[in-house]
């Protein structure tokens, strides 16, 4: 079955720009969109504007991420949780209706303690934009370059973001 490659976005939220959670996140988008991602937002790169709700360059981010077909969504574990830069982010997008495609909680963190995050903190919050989530990815820092630290979590979420890529969009990755 052939059809039009998915439109992948990726959004990071560590308030550090070009971050070691930026390179997770382009892996992840590569292996389950199956090319480079069409958009990367790097929030650490946008400064003051992120708070500016009339914006236009956020508001155009904004727009784009919640029509992507894949969106990856990473950020470090802050406090157990994600970041404020990427709550800040993420308000803006309307409630239920403001992602529409498959999206993929992604944290990196310092240790195994934090390792519920995603699926505890990140991945209801994106379920209540409208995203259609799968389960979360929680990467330690020191291995975030590590094939291995993503190859049994790839193995296990691939088929479904594939199989809810054709359903929901028509997407093939």
């Amino acid at each position: 079955m052939t059809g039009p490659a998915p439109r992948v976005a990726v959004v990071v939220g560590n308030p550090r720009p070009a971050s070691r959670t930026l390179d997770a996140a382009s892996r992840v988008a590569r292996e389950l969109g199956g090319a480079e991602p069409d958009l990367v937002v790097d929030l650490g790169t946008l400064g003051p504007a992120v708070l500016d709700w009339q914006d236009p360059d956020v508001a155009s981010l904004v727009e784009q991420v919640g029509s992507a077909d894949l969106v990856v969504v990473a950020c470090p574990t802050y406090k157990a949780t994600y970041t404020g830069l990427l709550k800040v982010f993420l308000d803006r997008f309307a409630g239920g209706t403001g992602l529409r495609g498959v999206v993929v909680p992604l944290m990196l963190g310092a240790g195994p303690g934090h390792g519920l995050a995603p699926e505890l903190t990140l991945r209801p919050v994106l379920a209540e934009l409208g995203g259609t989530t799968v389960r979360g990815l929680y990467v330690l820092e020191t291995q975030y370059d590590d094939p291995a630290a993503y190859a049994d979590w790839l193995g296990a979420v691939r088929p479904t973001v594939s199989s809810l890529l054709v359903n929901l969009t028509g997407a093939v990755a």
